[in-house]
């Protein structure tokens, strides 16, 4: 019960240590020690996309937004990040990602077909995406992981499919919509302890008639509405393009909706417990 553990883990008053780091990543940017992301990718020696993935994947923590709502980085993160050993190579070898399954299959030395047969059984999980110019979905990997998976796992590498990917396979089964939503949720929930924000995190994922059941009232859907992540880095602004992507954005197949639904549940009850003890946080 993953999804379930890790939205109980930010429903508790006890905060962890990455929290605890934010809020001083928070402290420093309000006392203006803190810079925007154009000028914190290039102090880290990133490229814009690179430094995207960094702070997607939890690498670079933001400090709070400034007022008009764009994210600041402390100095002090900065100055974290440089000090980890190997920066800043193995920093962009963190964050390097490679597209589509030719590129991902010649880095682990196996063709274009096996890599896909491994990534539509879930066996690797993409990072991201984009759509291209046919309004197809372009996987992106992290190529850490894909050397790793190599190093790991060479008997995939070659001979048949074990009989559980071949009956996926059979199936028709395409689970890289399903594996990279489970990563993007994780990270999402990753990087906040607020139950009103996990739950929003959680309702943004699953389709609007399982959200209104799950919350009833009006003015809860309007507070997660207002909590809720905008799309990933690279989500498409053509509305043909951004049609295809927005369908990667909600879950799909029933177990995975219910299992979403659940985790919703379970957070709305931290979150609508914590408005009756504080009232923090929640409808007004």
């Amino acid at each position: 019960m993953k999804l379930v553990a890790q939205v109980g883990a930010g429903c508790g008053a006890g905060v962890g240590a990455e929290e605890r780091a934010g809020g001083v990543a928070g402290s420093a940017a309000e006392s203006g020690d803190a810079v925007g992301g154009a000028r914190a990718a290039g102090e880290l020696g990133l490229s814009r996309s690179e430094f995207a993935r960094a702070v997607q994947l939890g690498i670079v923590r933001a400090g709070r937004p400034a007022p008009g709502g764009a994210a600041r980085y402390a100095r002090a993160e900065l100055d974290r990040v440089r000090a980890v050993e190997g920066f800043p190579d193995a920093l962009r070898a963190r964050v390097e990602t490679v597209a589509g399954s030719g590129a991902a299959g010649r880095l682990m030395g196996i063709g274009p077909n096996r890599f896909i047969r491994l990534a539509r059984c879930g066996r690797i999980a993409p990072v991201g995406y984009r759509i291209n110019r046919y309004r197809a979905v372009v996987w992106l990997y992290l190529a850490a992981e894909l050397r790793e998976f190599a190093a790991r796992d060479p008997e995939l590498l070659s001979g048949g499919a074990p009989e559980e990917d071949r009956q996926l396979i059979a199936g028709g089964a395409d689970l890289r919509p399903r594996t990279w939503r489970d990563r993007h949720v994780g990270l999402l929930l990753g990087r906040t302890a607020d139950p009103w924000e996990r739950a929003a995190v959680l309702a943004s994922v699953l389709p609007e008639t399982e959200v209104r059941q799950a919350v009833p009232d009006p003015a809860e859907r309007i507070v997660l509405a207002a909590l809720a992540p905008p799309p990933p880095y690279g989500h498409p602004q053509i509305p043909a393009a951004a049609a295809v992507a927005q369908r990667l954005l909600r879950a799909e197949p029933p177990d995975e909706i219910h299992w979403y639904r659940a985790g919703l549940d379970f957070a709305l009850a931290g979150a609508r417990g914590q408005l009756k003890s504080t009232g923090e946080r929640g409808p007004t």
